[in-house]
């Protein structure tokens, strides 16, 4: 069982930055998330791309963003539960909430924020009859481990950023990578698309367009998927592994079923106070909340975390006054020791 100060459901950018203000306030945070990285949909579906509404930064790369928020909450210490979906919540005592994940791992914290973005991400799937079949047996819909494909023939289908990405890197790893789109075109980064051609010319790619894999087969695992090329009879083609990359699909999942109040797939919250849902001591932040005049930005998020934290802190440490103290003046004081500060002013006499 994990313990901790507030259970973030969420490690988005506001999840993430909720760490830090936490931590301002020696709150310990622990985070939940259903994909198999940091980062959400920033780091899922487009990493490369840049933001221009983050303040201070004309343009930042989505994944860039989210390293520097990995560097900035690093000396919080905060622990990780990912690739797990968090599906229930139960009240145990006046003190603790209870939260299990889809494979059974228990967490327990004084409070919960729910920074799930636009909610649980779900793959979208292939079409074909048996995918369920070979889920975890040959399909996989992310790239948790890259040595899983180490010297195995890969087949990825796709045709954005992620399928890009993952053939050029996977084309150092497997034996075998084919890349197969419905399209001739690509949507996604220039630089990821021309890499791609040169991989191709080089023979490291296979690449079939416009096609789609329209079965797979196998006893027991994926031995082999079907391709339906345009103007041309279907083939097989062998393959150890399978990996469809059509996007991920936005949901609440498990999160409606808690008993917070919904409007229009979101999570009412008080916006006048602290961004509490009709659950006392559980918060939802970011764009998966709603209130009068809400702006799903990402800087709205963090404004959100920032205000959620204080009412944390006086939950947490209820009677004891919080003076707010600027980072600027006061320093940041990590969990592992570390100190941030400004250089401090010397009085020296000028002769």
């Amino acid at each position: 069982m994990i313990t901790t100060d507030l259970l973030i459901i969420g490690a988005g950018p506001t999840g993430l930055f909720t760490v830090f203000e936490a931590g301002l306030l020696k709150i310990k945070c622990h985070i939940i998330d259903a994909l198999p990285q940091p980062g959400g949909q920033l780091a899922e579906l487009y990493p490369k791309k840049p933001i221009f509404d983050i303040p201070g930064y004309p343009s930042v790369g989505a994944g860039e963003l989210i390293d520097n928020l990995m560097e900035q909450i690093k000396q919080f210490e905060p622990g990780f539960t990912l690739s797990e979906t968090a599906v229930s919540l139960t009240k145990v005592d006046e003190e603790w909430f209870e939260v299990v994940t889809n494979k059974g791992t228990v967490h327990r914290a004084k409070a919960v924020a729910i920074a799930g973005g636009l909610g649980t991400f779900e793959p979208r799937k292939p079409e074909f009859d048996n995918v369920a079949d070979y889920e975890e047996k040959g399909i996989e819909y992310f790239v948790k481990d890259p040595e899983l494909f180490r010297d195995k023939k890969i087949v990825i289908a796709g045709g954005g950023d992620s399928a890009l990405d993952w053939s050029i890197f996977l084309s150092n790893v497997a034996k075998e990578v084919t890349l197969i789109h419905r399209r001739n075109e690509f949507r996604g980064a220039l630089d990821s698309v021309e890499k791609v051609q040169e991989l191709k010319n080089q023979g490291k790619i296979n690449l079939i367009t416009p096609a789609e894999v329209t079965a797979v087969k196998g006893e027991g695992r994926v031995q082999a998927i079907t391709v339906q090329k345009e103007g041309e009879e279907a083939f097989d083609l062998e393959t150890d592994y399978f990996i469809p990359l059509f996007g991920l699909t936005p949901k609440l999942g498990e999160l409606a079923n808690w008993g917070l109040e919904i409007e229009k797939n979101a999570i009412k919250v008080d916006n006048s106070l602290d961004y509490q849902t009709n659950i006392d001591g559980v918060y939802a932040i970011g764009d998966i909340n709603t209130y009068p005049g809400k702006l799903k930005l990402i800087l709205c998020g963090f404004h959100e975390a920032t205000l959620m934290c204080q009412s944390v802190y006086n939950k947490l440490n209820p009677g004891k006054k919080y003076v707010l103290k600027y980072t600027t003046v006061s320093g940041v004081d990590g969990f592992d020791g570390s100190r941030k500060e400004a250089e401090k002013a010397v009085v020296k006499k000028i002769d």
